[in-house]
């Protein structure tokens, strides 16, 4: 019991922690639709137990592979500042996906989810670190599991409860009209975020 609450407690100030995860949320549930940000919010669940599953087959893989993390740094911040870039380059007059291009974007917000989560290390720290120092060694394989499943789907919950909250009507409506600075803004920090990732993964 004492773990799984360490585990809990943990996990939970962790998701609410601000970072790229939360700025690709709410962007897309801005600017996008609702469904948009729920389903960027389901592609990093799915982000999550990517992490969850290569700590499970080998706990602290990342840890003791100096030249894996540091490539997972770079790839990370590759793909938040090739994001952050599209988003800056984007044209005032772009709009929401209409009603035939749902099925795209749904995908492609999926997508970006999966792919910032996964590719993001502080993710990954926080995992390996959550299973290497909290979880203990006679711990079942089954609870192991039920940890990961529990960490996935509080990512979920609070991106999901991120994008309802962004996806509002009166919230939204009053913003749409600025989309164009908005992008400007979460492009900015999707930059800001992979400049400090590559510079991280240079001084180490």
């Amino acid at each position: 019991m004492t773990e799984w609450i360490a585990v809990i407690t943990i996990t939970l100030l962790a998701v609410i922690s601000p970072g790229a995860d939360f700025a690709l949320v709410t962007r897309n549930s801005l600017l996008l639709s609702r469904r948009a940000g729920m389903l960027t919010a389901l592609g990093i669940g799915l982000g999550v137990l990517i992490h969850v599953a290569y700590t499970l087959l080998g706990v602290g893989l990342l840890q003791q592979s100096i030249w894996l993390f540091d490539a997972l740094k770079l790839a990370g911040a590759t793909y938040l500042i090739y994001l952050g870039v599209k988003m800056l380059l984007s044209k005032a007059g772009s709009a929401a996906p209409n009603p035939a291009q749902m099925p795209q974007a749904g995908n492609a917000a999926l997508r970006t989810g999966l792919l910032t989560n996964a590719l993001n290390p502080k993710t990954a720290v926080f995992i390996v670190s959550l299973f290497m120092q909290v979880v203990q060694p006679d711990t079942g394989l089954a609870t192991q599991l039920g940890y990961g499943a529990f960490i996935a789907l509080a990512h979920v919950g609070w991106f999901a409860l991120v994008a309802l909250c962004f996806s509002a009507g009166a919230v939204r409506d009053r913003l749409l009209s600025a989309r164009l600075w908005i992008d400007r803004l979460f492009g900015g920090l999707l930059i800001g975020f992979g400049a400090l990732l590559a510079l991280a993964s240079q001084r180490q």
